[in-house]
């Protein structure tokens, strides 16, 4: 493993902030702490950089120790690169110098290689003449990123890097920084407290809670098997159904399930319906819509059971029911997520009339 982060324990005076957090990285891999704020993500990452001192616990990069509670090597020797929220390039030096200045003990024809190479890479051909104010915030971005892989980092760390661009340009600089660190395999650890950013970008995703990750796992199994309700609360919309076992089946307001095979609870329980688990059916149980949000290519709607349990759904937007429409529905998902049914599931958020 390139980078590995193992049981690691900081705090702030008396405050602790991270609680045994333990994670790996392997060359190529882009890794992300997701959480909300003051969940401890950006501590961590600010530990593996070296800018924090651990109480206990150790990182080791490229099998080297690089901190523990009795030494912590300093940031320029430890193999790391970093791409912080507000981008900190220097605003008197042209693009080709900022992306150069980690390279200055290079031999200049090196050098010049080196930044050519990554401006195209980046997609900042043409523009190296040009100072930060010249560019757009996107283009910014891909500086910042450039100068921070410049000196071939063994590790990258992104410290919420696209939270300052609107939500279109995020996406589409996303999408291209993805390519790029993995056209260079890097590994790289993300911290951010958008869960769709998080999605997009990483290949495993650790979802923090007040300094403790709650779960370590694909953006796949993180949404379609969370460890806990707050995990699936954080990672996506959602709605619960009461539950009883029979047999080898689950029981529920929208019939019969095979029963999971983590399952644990004896007899009654609660199970995760995401959006996507419920499709139209002229067979199925009748629902009325009480709720609907027409989002280009798909409508979420708000669904409600005679029993008034509400479920959330998104189809196509093709799929045009009415408010007040009773529908029929049914449960397509045979890989149901159950939790016991006295743990707090507070999930469904609202969907505007």
């Amino acid at each position: 493993m390139i980078l590995e982060v193992n049981n690691i324990h900081l705090s702030y005076g008396r405050l602790s902030v991270v609680r045994g957090l333990s994670f790996a990285l392997d060359r190529g891999e882009i890794g992300c702490l997701l959480g909300a704020s003051g969940c401890g993500k950006t501590t961590a990452l600010r530990a593996v950089a070296g800018l924090e001192r651990l109480l206990s616990g150790e990182i080791t990069i490229n099998a080297s120790t690089v901190s523990s509670a009795d030494d912590m090597l300093a940031p320029e020797k430890r193999s790391v690169g970093m791409v912080f929220q507000d981008q900190a390039l220097f605003p008197h030096l042209r693009v080709v110098d900022n992306v150069g200045f980690g390279l200055r003990g290079m031999p200049k024809d090196e050098r010049g290689d080196r930044v050519s190479q990554l401006l195209a890479l980046t997609g900042l051909k043409g523009l190296g003449q040009r100072y930060p104010h010249e560019l757009s915030g996107g283009q910014q971005q891909r500086v910042a990123l450039a100068r921070a892989l410049a000196p071939e980092p063994s590790v990258l760390l992104l410290d919420e890097p696209f939270s300052n661009l609107d939500a279109g340009l995020r996406r589409d600089i996303g999408e291209e920084v993805r390519a790029i660190l993995k056209a260079r395999g890097t590994a790289t650890l993300l911290v951010t407290h958008d869960q769709e950013e998080a999605f997009a970008l990483a290949d495993t995703i650790g979802l923090m809670q007040d300094g403790r990750m709650l779960q370590w796992a694909s953006p796949f199994d993180l949404y379609h098997q969370p460890a806990t309700p707050y995990v699936a609360a954080f990672t996506g919309r959602g709605s619960y159904l009461s539950a009883r076992r029979e047999r080898n089946e689950l029981v529920h307001a929208l019939g019969r399930s095979p029963l999971p095979a983590a399952y644990q609870a004896n007899g009654h329980c609660v199970v995760l319906v995401r959006p996507d688990d419920i499709e139209p059916s002229d067979h199925g149980t009748p629902v009325e819509v009480v709720g609907k949000q027409f989002q280009g290519a798909q409508n979420l709607y708000q669904l409600a059971l005679d029993d008034g349990t509400q479920l959330v759904a998104l189809w196509p937007s093709h799929i045009n029911h009415a408010l007040h429409e009773t529908i029929t529905i049914r449960l397509v998902n045979d890989r149901l997520v159950t939790f016991p049914d006295d743990q707090p599931t507070d999930l469904i958020q609202p969907v505007s009339a």
